[in-house]
């Protein structure tokens, strides 16, 4: 395994003034759930079972939970709980949580905390339970990179959801039609070639590239680079990611192989129903887009597979681990050892792996459960795709990227929404090179007037 130091360095809390704009005008702790749909109760009909209150912002995950706890329940009559899951929105949710453990009170027992915003809980006194009594005894059994994302100074915060390997989701309809073997593209110039031909013989384009950071994002860290360094320092601006920006503006206003995704996104109607109707031969995205294919793109089933991603010449890396969610026990819960009692058996054990499969169709962070017998089981991901998806991440798991978290992480983020994507790829009014250290200075500048 690439143990390559990619934790989560120290970062500063936001603001409350931020907090409290970005959440619309508020809402205290004691907000409760839009609608009594979106609370859900296991255990209920126990006596003497123990109430643990779980907070999460994805009404899958909330299903996935109240399962493990039904499980949990037949497996350790001894010491029932009640689990109580509450699905708040995004945003809401947390800058409930943020304001709770501000306060001291109103804060749950176990927490679902979005990558993005879970720097925002490492500063300083950090209110969030170690779990490495958990994770230590079998860490060589997961994926470091991803478990180093939810770190900080040796600590371990919260229990990964996936791996989210970016892979290629490749078109065989399309690529058959051009005369391309997908076995054959091990390269990005290999795939630069490859987009050429299939434009030619098919009129359709290679890829599409989103204008968010979906666009940028996963090539650079494949590359070992990102937005930040290891001291916090901004390397938006360095000249991998210049480089490899403009390797993406070539694809679409050069080499002419890739379009701007309908929508400008991955996660949209519009680009689903393109996808659907085999508008384009490959999309570059984590395997946790799984589900979306079995959801949205019903009409590709049977005729998409899954391939590491090319690599670069300057970089080992076949796969960069992206998106995600870390669950975490708070420190406000009266019940600590049973809460990360429980997390472990719903997250971070073999059977809690293998049902984030099963229930979700993520990609187990724990490796050691690629090859398990359960993995294997016919579903509904093997019928869509093909059957031997974990021995794929099997031949690359040595060679998976992580990512670099800060404060600022948002503000890159908007910058590559808003301005960087579309400045290089719509308007072509600037250069990869300009765009970057333009927004970097602009983030810089942030990070300076909060010194």
């Amino acid at each position: 395994m690439n143990r390559k130091s990619l934790s989560i360095f120290s970062v500063l809390l936001l603001s409350l003034v931020f907090v409290l704009t970005a959440c619309g005008g508020g809402g205290g702790n004691s907000a409760e759930p839009a609608s009594s749909d979106d609370t859900k109760v296991a255990g209920s009909d126990l006596e003497n079972a123990t109430e643990l209150t779980f907070w999460t912002f994805a009404g899958t995950h909330a299903d996935f939970y109240v399962n493990a706890a039904e499980r949990w329940n037949e497996q350790n009559q001894d010491k029932p709980i009640k689990l109580k899951v509450e699905n708040y929105p995004f945003d809401q949710m947390h800058n409930n949580l943020l304001m709770a453990l501000q306060s001291g009170s109103g804060a749950p027992d176990l927490v679902d905390i979005e990558l993005a915003k879970f720097p925002n809980f490492l500063k300083g006194d950090i209110q969030l339970e170690s779990l490495n009594d958990l994770i230590e005894p079998e860490l060589d059994s997961f994926i470091a990179e991803r478990l180093d994302i939810y770190s900080k100074d040796g600590n371990y915060y919260g229990a990964p959801t996936h791996l989210g390997a970016s892979v290629v989701y490749y078109n065989t309809d399309i690529m058959e039609q051009a005369g391309v073997d997908i076995d054959s593209i091990v390269t990005w110039d290999d795939y630069v070639e490859a987009g050429k031909k299939v434009v030619e013989a098919t009129g359709k384009p290679m890829t599409t590239i989103a204008t968010n950071w979906y666009g940028i994002w996963p090539f650079v860290a494949q590359r070992g680079s990102d937005f930040f360094d290891e001291n916090g320092e901004v390397t938006l601006d360095n000249e991998k990611n210049i480089e490899t920006l403009q390797f993406i503006d070539d694809l679409v206003n050069k080499h002419k192989i890739a379009e701007i995704a309908p929508g400008g996104q991955y996660h949209s109607e519009e680009f689903y129903g393109a996808m659907n109707q085999g508008s384009q031969a490959s999309l570059v995205i984590p395997m946790y887009y799984m589900k979306d294919f079995t959801t949205y793109m019903p009409d590709l089933k049977g005729k998409i597979q899954i391939r590491p991603m090319p690599k670069w010449s300057d970089s080992d890396y076949q796969s960069v681990t992206m998106g995600g969610t870390g669950t975490a026990v708070t420190n406000q819960s009266e019940h600590v050892d049973l809460a990360k009692e429980f997390l472990y058996f719903a997250k971070l054990s073999k059977e809690g792996n293998i049902q984030l499969w099963k229930e979700l169709g993520f990609d187990p962070p724990r490796w050691d459960v690629w090859e398990d017998p359960q993995m294997r089981e016919d579903n509904e991901y093997y019928q869509y795709f093909h059957d031997d998806i974990f021995d794929i991440l099997l031949a690359i798991r040595e060679n998976v990227a992580g990512i670099r978290l800060s404060e600022y992480t948002p503000d890159v983020l908007t910058e590559i929404d808003t301005n960087i994507m579309h400045s290089v790829l719509r308007e072509q009014n600037l250069t990869p090179e300009e765009a970057l250290k333009q927004s970097a200075d602009t983030v810089r500048q942030k990070a300076g007037s909060k010194e």
